[in-house]
């Protein structure tokens, strides 16, 4: 009851004095129109409506209204390219060298392959990545390691993007990897996925193998909470 009145007697106040009130709102109401236009100005794509993306993935309008102002303030034009996006992503691995890894995995968000990722691009992955299921998790993993897009990873792919984690993490790795260390990874699990022994691992080998493997399964439940 005290709330109540509280209220009603702030609401009384405001009413003796309507002019100031209205002059404050109209300068608020101004001023947001101005910033509001200049970011107009300022950026070059602005992104489906979050409803739409709210129904196209696996998170709510708060969050992503919540992860939209962090990709803008990253990006302010609403688009991010290559450079910037290693550029970025180099922050998380001081230690290593992530430019090439980096350059796999912005081919990955960019799946219409525009040379650029947009937030609707971003969003998507990220939505997969951390809230999808194990076959989407898996599927969209696929198509990072096939680098040339033909349906199909071979050994020099996956040793490719092997590679470039092993340079990601850095020498300061414990303990200290040998240089023939990612080679001998690849050929472990190559061999295993490769079920008919004919050079090239598809999509079915690639699932079925993966689901076999503990480890695996239990990586792809790391960010499952993260948001």
């Amino acid at each position: 009851m005290g709330a109540v009145m509280g209220t009603f007697s702030s609401l009384q106040t405001k009413q003796r004095r309507p002019s100031k009130d209205i002059a404050w709102w109209y300068y608020q109401y101004q001023r947001d129109k101005i910033e509001d236009e200049l970011e107009m100005t300022m950026v070059c794509h602005r992104p489906e409506g979050l409803e739409q993306l709210e129904a196209q993935t696996n998170f709510t309008k708060r969050e992503l209204q919540v992860l939209y102002r962090g990709f803008k303030n990253e990006c302010p034009s609403g688009v991010v390219n290559e450079d910037t996006f290693k550029q970025i992503y180099a922050q998380f691995f001081p230690h290593g060298d992530a430019s090439t890894y980096a350059h796999y995995l912005f081919n990955a968000f960019d799946a219409t392959q525009t040379g650029s990722v947009k937030f609707e691009d971003f969003v998507t992955a990220l939505s997969i990545l951390l809230r999808g299921t194990v076959h989407e998790k898996l599927r969209w993993t696929f198509n990072l390691y096939d680098i040339n897009k033909d349906g199909y990873i071979n050994k020099e792919e996956m040793m490719d993007i092997v590679k470039a984690i092993y340079d990601m993490m850095g020498k300061y790795t414990y303990p200290v990897l040998k240089e023939d260390t990612p080679r001998q990874h690849v050929d472990v699990f190559f061999q295993k996925m490769d079920k008919n022994k004919d050079g090239i691992v598809t999509l079915d080998e690639f699932l079925e193998s993966c689901q076999e493997d503990d480890n695996i399964m239990r990586s792809l439940q790391l960010f499952q909470n993260v948001m």
